[in-house]
């Protein structure tokens, strides 16, 4: 886990920049069980292939993996369970028309501690097509190569 800005990342998406476009980017609680929250707290978590649906104006997150607790007993969790989101009534019914009138997903960004709270920061994103991802990595490795040679002249001087 790592500690940013009074909060412990607990699990990041990595791929979900890769493959998609960030429209917008929201935060949500999560409704947990006790030994999720336990097992959150030894860092055992994955957002890989984890996405966010609406059924019946609810948010809910789907395939996002949290190994059992190891110390559980017979009332351990589920690890690939279903959870609810939640949010304000208006941050939901604003995604809703927003994922209705474009061609967007719910992606998770990233799981972390506040306060001691769990929250997913959830993305409002746009699939890319492969030509998108080739450009996006060009300009990263010509941003990369621009710097790398402002670095060298400076060194120079």
């Amino acid at each position: 886990m790592v500690k940013e800005k009074g909060r412990t990342v607990i699990a990041t998406n990595r791929k979900a920049r890769h493959n998609y476009a960030i429209v917008d980017t929201y935060e949500a609680g999560i409704a947990l069980l006790g030994t999720e929250v336990k097992s959150l707290r030894e860092g055992k978590a994955s957002l890989v292939d984890a996405f966010a649906t609406v059924d019946d104006g609810e948010i809910w997150l789907r395939a996002l993996h949290i190994a059992e607790y190891g110390n559980g007993s017979w009332t351990n969790h589920a690890p690939r369970r279903n959870r609810k989101l939640l949010m304000h009534r208006r941050e939901i019914d604003n995604l809703i028309g927003k994922i209705r009138d474009g061609n967007l997903t719910l992606v998770p960004l990233s799981m972390y501690f506040n306060d001691g709270k769990v929250k997913v920061e959830l993305a409002l994103a746009r699939g890319k097509q492969a030509h998108d991802k080739r450009q996006d990595i060009a300009q990263r490795t010509a941003r990369r190569e621009v710097e790398r040679e402002m670095g060298r002249r400076i060194k120079g001087m």
